[in-house]
């Protein structure tokens, strides 16, 4: 079942992470800092990407719908959540309208990854769910 699910899933046009996730590339990242901080940090490491720009924010909510104009023409909503006092976990979710003959879900993931690096370097990372 899993080699099938991963040999379609390349043609789907949304990349999720969560704490679940059977990727463990794709598991929600948890930093050691605060909810503040770490949205800031996020909006610091968008607004370094000439390729992203902020569409909104909603800081009550902790998320920020960003648009990406080259590569994957996407749209990405990072959710910044405070798990516990100084510990904060961050998702990503891309979706692109585009086709591509040999499926989006790869670079999709590779934006995820990258924004996920970004991230780990600027934030005092902690490591994802078990």
């Amino acid at each position: 079942m899993s080699k099938k699910r991963s040999f379609f899933q390349r043609w789907q046009k949304q990349c999720e992470t969560r704490d679940d996730h059977f990727d463990p590339e794709l598991k929600s990242h948890y930093y050691k800092t605060s909810f503040d901080k770490v949205f800031q940090g996020v909006e610091d490491t968008i607004r370094k990407n000439t390729n992203m720009t902020i569409t909104s924010t909603a800081k009550d909510r902790g998320e920020i719908a960003i648009k990406m104009s080259n590569g994957p023409k996407a749209f990405i909503v990072a959710t910044v959540i405070q798990v516990r006092p100084f510990e904060t976990a961050v998702d990503f979710m891309v979706s692109s309208d585009n086709l591509s003959i040999t499926g989006l879900y790869p670079s999709l993931k590779k934006v995820v990854l990258q924004l996920y690096a970004e991230l780990d370097k600027s934030l005092p990372f902690v490591g994802t769910k078990k």
